[in-house]
């Protein structure tokens, strides 16, 4: 998507995921400095250097957003170094599914509630009152196991819901400040490495990490400044 973010500053949470490095690439594309934070330090340095801009331009910090300390240091992380964050993107997640309620492990519950939960919540507390500040975008990316739960999804379904419950009350306290909230719903992502693995598999009902990007540069662009609290659904054509 052609939308120019020359100036801006954009937060990346989870950036080596599957999702990550094609959102980092697309929005560096687009001119924006970036700030990716995920566990391993490793990852990030390799990614950064993959965006192919000078080292100066783009902040990487290796942190573990479940910890709320953490989480408050890189916003003031990129506050120090930039003076502004424009957006941030949280694509911190994980899966576990696929059975009934009374069978699903306990640590796998506690998994999902720290992925899901517990790291939206810290960030959204972080970068709430610089994204007021900024007039700036948050964007969550969910599924629709959030609006229509399964009983082998339980689990993941509740947590995805808590998630955007955050989100869109975060939405409800930018109303009036020109910040936005808003949620990306996929049923699936396709991502590079899958279709190299599986390239004949049915990846009919998958969104792919491409478009979920170019729906994210819509999000930050003038033209939806006057999208919040809304859930911009990617996925049912067929």
């Amino acid at each position: 998507m052609d939308v120019a973010l020359n100036g801006k500053v954009v937060a990346i949470a989870g950036a080596t995921g599957g999702l990550g490095p094609t959102v980092a690439h697309a929005f560096a594309r687009a001119g924006a400095a970036l700030s990716l934070v995920d566990r391993d330090a490793a990852k990030l340095d390799a990614l950064v250097m993959s965006l192919g801009a000078s080292p100066e331009k783009h902040q990487r910090a290796a942190m573990d957003l479940l910890d709320p300390g953490q989480a408050q240091g890189w916003a003031a992380q990129i506050q120090h170094r930039y003076g502004q964050v424009d957006a941030v993107l949280h694509l911190v997640g994980g899966y576990r599914g696929g059975q009934k309620i009374a069978q699903f492990p306990q640590e796998d519950w506690l998994l999902l509630k720290q992925l899901l939960v517990e790291t939206t919540w810290n960030v959204i507390r972080a970068f709430a009152e610089p994204l007021k500040t900024s007039r700036g975008r948050f964007i969550l990316v969910s599924s629709p196991q959030a609006q229509k739960p399964s009983h082998v999804n339980a689990a993941y379904a509740a947590c995805k819901a808590a998630a955007e419950a955050l989100t869109l009350a975060l939405a409800d306290e930018f109303r009036g400040s020109g910040a936005t909230a808003n949620v990306i719903v996929v049923n699936a992502i396709l991502t590079a490495s899958m279709r190299a693995e599986k390239p004949d598999a049915d990846y009919s009902a998958f969104t792919t990490a491409e478009d979920i990007a170019d729906a994210m540069l819509y999000l930050c662009s003038p033209a939806a400044a006057n999208m919040n609290g809304q859930r911009l659904s990617l996925f049912g054509a067929r």
